[in-house]
């Protein structure tokens, strides 16, 4: 069986609770296939926003919805213990069900803040692989020792009648370089790749995913392929690229440099070199992201492929994705009216993906 396509949303936890439930129940109510949330880090109070708890923003948002699949997109085991990612999926397995999609990274940027990951003798795949297993050991609910390299566990079994689900979510790797998107092929359900992901990128990506299912001997054809994209839409082609261009200039100016080496493939593939985005970091730390935004021209916006513009303009943007290999578009919507966006890609562009 081949897997759908699927398209969704994903936000970053760094705007208030009830704005992000909001917004996750618009895009439900216009038919978004899924609501991701990626963990923001006290980075963003450079820039008036503040740092939530993914986890906990998801289960709140399960209470509040029915349908729509529910994803951590990612949250990092450099900072909550594998057992303690097993407790949270519980929780989320109680209130979403089969609904809940669980991304797992190491997210750098956050490492980085946290003073975790440099200099040490185990790589960011080796801690990726052990959380891997031991979450999958303790959900499964049978007495579970681990000694790892990095972790250790020791958990007994669940009693018979304990009232709680034995099943495990498919578990997605997020990776920029090539040993993690191999690691997404041969032990993981699929790979979740970062912002700026371009068609290009997604080929590149694909291929390191296939090649550590094949040399794990697993069938890639039934993994996933998640790509988050910017974007944003409006019938008028030029404001419906405002919000892109404002979510390009945040990631351009920070994150995609504060990854540096991993991101190098990522770069060359959208064809931007570092220098190109000098004067975009600049513009950040002299006026915040508004600044940034104006800094980027409409030449540095196209190699980005943001899905924005007119609805005619996102159908045609999301089928240059698709036929690179992603299976679930994992769209950041921004700008204003991020409720009204969500609506239009559900009357405008959704069903042209339903047929």
């Amino acid at each position: 069986m081949s897997i759908p396509f699927n398209i969704g949303v994903l936000q970053l936890s760094m705007e208030p609770v009830r704005e992000t439930v909001a917004m996750a129940k618009a895009c439900e109510d216009a038919g978004f296939d899924a609501f991701w949330i990626a963990e923001a880090y006290p980075w963003w109070r450079k820039h008036s926003f503040e740092a939530r708890s993914s986890t906990a923003i998801l289960a709140v948002i399960a209470s509040q919805t029915k349908r729509i699949q529910l994803g951590w997109g990612i949250i990092s085991p450099y900072t909550r213990h594998p057992v303690q990612i097993a407790m949270e999926a519980r929780v989320m397995q109680d209130l979403a069900g089969e609904r809940f999609l669980l991304g797992l990274g190491a997210s750098k940027i956050f490492m980085k803040e946290i003073g975790e990951g440099e200099g040490e003798k185990v790589g960011p795949a080796t801690v990726m692989r052990e959380s891997m297993e031991i979450i999958r050991g303790v959900l499964k609910g049978e007495a579970f020792e681990y000694h790892g390299k990095v972790f250790h566990a020791s958990v007994p079994a669940l009693k018979a009648d304990a009232h709680v689900t034995r099943a495990v979510p498919p578990i997605y790797v997020a990776g920029t370089g090539p040993a993690m998107q191999k690691l997404s092929g041969s032990l993981g359900d699929g790979l979740l790749t970062a912002s700026i992901t371009t068609p290009a990128f997604v080929r590149y990506s694909k291929k390191n995913m296939e090649d550590g299912a094949a040399k794990a001997g697993r069938d890639a054809s039934k993994l996933i392929l998640g790509s988050v994209i910017v974007g944003s839409i409006d019938r008028d082609p030029k404001k419906g690229k405002e919000g892109a261009r404002e979510q390009a200039a945040m990631y351009l100016a920070n994150k995609v440099q504060n990854i540096k080496g991993s991101a190098d493939v990522l770069l060359e593939s959208a064809g931007i070199p570092f220098g190109e985005l000098q004067p975009v970091a600049d513009a950040m730390e002299r006026g915040g992201r508004k600044a940034a935004a104006e800094a980027v021209s409409d030449e540095l916006l196209r190699k980005v492929c943001p899905i924005a513009g007119t609805p005619e303009e996102c159908v045609r943007r999301i089928e240059e994705f698709r036929a690179a290999g992603c299976t679930h578009i994992m769209l950041e919507i921004w700008g204003e009216d991020r409720t009204g966006q969500a609506r239009l890609f559900g009357d405008a562009v959704l069903p042209h993906f339903r047929k």
